[in-house]
């Protein structure tokens, strides 16, 4: 296998482009109304605790994936199963992420052009990218990042100066309560976005300097979440609760409020640029998890699977649901209690479990040895 290596500002960018991903295009903690912003700050402090947990399950066994680390911690039969499901999963997530962008596209960009091309054009470039290797993933986010954290500017900067955002909107705080932002958090903002950084479980093993990579790691999800953070407010600011809940993509909607001297208006391409920018990461990332889980199974090289998996991904994501409210019904209510947690969360405990033990009795078997 081919040995590949990523730089920390690589992984510093994707780790960002991933959590914004399709977060920002559907916009996240709505169910708390004009609450959701603090739905987000809550998911800030989950996500760190969530990204550490992750790290420190990569610590025990440094160099190694998840797959190799299951197979330490059980049998190489057993971690096949689980690279299977593991697999099946990351490909599973992949496709939800491109129909996001595919329903985006149709409904508010390109109104004329079938969901199907938008998809298939999106997956042939990420299968590209992915049989070029992941440092090309990670040169790719490397380079459009900045154009990321402009335009983000940019927005908020537009919908500021032309006096879009009111502030009555978000108030009073805590109008209804700590309840609904307390059930709109637990146990969907730590499913998603924030515990899908599994798939970093993957990534993280190209990491050369360890120590360093957990800083910015950390570092990452924070600005990620300030992102989100200061995005999901926005969009109560200009939009208010009602019409901000209702939307399918209320961020974009937000964008075309922007109207300065009758001159500088409908600045949607910075939107859909952020978006698509964080759907490409995203999706590649889940992708990339996927491949080399088959790469662990059959050993031979992902790059041999990146365009025909990538076919697969595209076809599956259009096949995947009927609608978009369908396909937000099953990915934010079904998918989270029979896949997000158990494998995000349950699974990987276990392997933490194990590894401690495995340790523990490593540690104790060496002194006997010294002793004897």
């Amino acid at each position: 296998m081919l040995t590949e290596k990523l730089s920390l500002t690589q992984i510093f960018t994707m780790i960002i482009n991933f959590l914004l991903g399709s977060s920002i295009v559907v916009g996240i903690g709505m169910d708390a109304k004009r609450d959701a912003w603090l739905v987000v700050l809550i998911g800030m402090f989950v996500g760190l605790i969530i990204m550490n947990f992750y790290l420190y399950l990569m610590s025990l066994l440094p160099g190694k994936n998840i797959y190799e680390i299951i197979e330490y911690c059980f049998s190489r039969k057993i971690a096949v199963i689980f690279a299977l499901v593991y697999l099946s999963y990351f490909i599973y997530i992949s496709a939800r992420v491109i129909r996001d962008f595919g329903e985006l596209i149709t409904s508010a960009i390109l109104p004329a052009t079938p969901v199907e091309f938008t998809i298939f054009t999106l997956m042939l470039v990420i299968g590209y990218i992915l049989y070029l290797g992941i440092e090309v993933l990670g040169r790719t986010a490397e380079i459009f990042s900045p154009y990321m954290f402009i335009f983000v500017f940019m927005l908020f900067i537009l919908l500021y100066a032309g006096g879009k955002i009111n502030l009555t909107n978000v108030q009073p705080i805590l109008s209804t309560g700590i309840k609904p932002i307390i059930k709109s958090a637990f146990p969907s903002i730590i499913a998603f976005p924030f515990g899908e950084l599994i798939a970093f479980t993957v990534i993280l093993a190209h990491i050369g300097d360890f120590k360093v990579a957990r800083r910015i790691c950390l570092i990452s999800v924070f600005i990620a979440s300030v992102i989100l953070l200061a995005s999901v407010f926005l969009i109560i600011a200009t939009l208010g609760e009602n019409t901000a809940v209702r939307a399918n993509f209320p961020l974009l909607i937000a964008a075309r409020l922007v109207s300065i001297g009758e001159f500088l208006e409908r600045i949607d391409v910075l939107v859909v640029f952020i978006m698509m920018l964080g759907i490409l990461i995203k999706s590649s990332v889940f992708l990339y998890g996927g491949l080399k889980g088959i790469e662990y199974m059959f050993k031979i090289p992902y790059r041999y699977f990146a365009m025909p998996v990538s076919c697969i991904v595209a076809m599956f994501s259009i096949f995947i649901t009927i609608d978009f409210s369908d396909h937000m019904v099953e990915g934010l209510n079904v998918d989270i209690f029979l896949l997000h947690i158990p494998l995000q969360f349950g699974f990987p405990i276990l392997i933490v479990l194990v590894l401690l033990i495995k340790k523990w009795k490593e540690q104790r078997n060496e002194k006997r040895g010294i002793k004897a």
